[in-house]
Formats: C-alpha cells, sequence, structure tokens
C-alpha cells in the first residue's frame, strides 16, 4: 500500500517500501541529503536546517537537525538497520538556496552546503550536487521503488 512519508526540518525517513515516496517540502537555505541503495532498494533522506550546533550535545538531541550529525547518522542508518552497502549508495545533495537579501550575514544556504559536502568526504562517498545553491525554493520527491527524484522549484518570497 503506498505512502508518503514527509520529512520535516530536522527529521528523516527510512524505507525499503517499494511503493513508498519520501517527500520534503519548500527548501530555501536548509539542504535534503538523499541516498538510494538500488541493489536493495531502499530509499533514505533527511531535511537538514543548521551546518552544526552551537550548544553543547544539541547534536545529539537533533541529530538530524545539524549537517556535522544528520549526515552520518543517515549513512549509519541507512547501512547498519537496512544492510545497505556504502559502496553501493546513491547520494544526492539538494538545496542550500542563497539568500535573496542583500545583507545575508550567515550565509546558511552555502554553509549547509559546505559542511554536507565535507562529511561526505569524510566519509569517502561521491555525491551529486548539482541541485545546490540559487536562489529558489524546492520541494522534492523520491521514489523508493527507483531512487528517482523529482524537483519542484519556485523563487523565494521575503
Amino acid at each position: 500500500m503506498y505512502m508518503e512519508r514527509i520529512v520535516g526540518i530536522g527529521d528523516y525517513a527510512i524505507s525499503d517500501k517499494e511503493d513508498d515516496i519520501i517527500k520534503t517540502i519548500a527548501l530555501g537555505s536548509c539542504v535534503a541529503v538523499t541516498v538510494f541503495s538500488p541493489s536493495r532498494k531502499v530509499a533514505g533522506m533527511v531535511h537538514i536546517a543548521l551546518p552544526f550546533s552551537v550548544l553543547p550535545n544539541e547534536d545529539r538531541a537533533k541529530p538530524c537537525y545539524y549537517a556535522e550529525s544528520a549526515v552520518p547518522f543517515l549513512i549509519n542508518k541507512i547501512c547498519r538497520e537496512y544492510n545497505c552497502l556504502k559502496t553501493d549508495l546513491s547520494i544526492n545533495v539538494i538545496g542550500g538556496a542563497v539568500s535573496i537579501r542583500k545583507d545575508d550575514l550567515f550565509r546558511i544556504g552555502q554553509r549547509n552546503v559546505e559542511v554536507v559536502r565535507q562529511k561526505l568526504r569524510e566519509l569517502d562517498l561521491p555525491y551529486d550536487d548539482s541541485e545546490t545553491g540559487g536562489t529558489c525554493s524546492r520541494t522534492l520527491t523520491m521514489e523508493v521503488s527507483s531512487g528517482k527524484i523529482r524537483i519542484d522549484s519556485r523563487p523565494m518570497i521575503i
């Protein structure tokens, strides 16, 4: 039976049910990391809000909220609990839009993407990050059966 799994900010979903769809809505500066194992037919997604935690142990309390902890969390979970091999994973990095405001001192979108890339390199995992940056909001839908991702982009509004 088909189920749409919605991934909220700082959350994740993993499924091995081929009829499932995993979806996250309105990525602006946030970043989604998608992981798919074609041999096991397992898909996962995390919706990251910030590059790293500034509070002690906050990354342990909310591991998917921060890029520094979300990437290893998702990879470890999909490999350990679903017996996926790291070498078999297809990984996409999506989002991390640049603010359309001229006074954006924090550069959250760019920093989110930078930390995600760094963590994936540390894990020695190749990835596709061709859908990062820009000034659009992205909603993405991922099919568990194929790993196919559909991205709907909209202009960002202040």
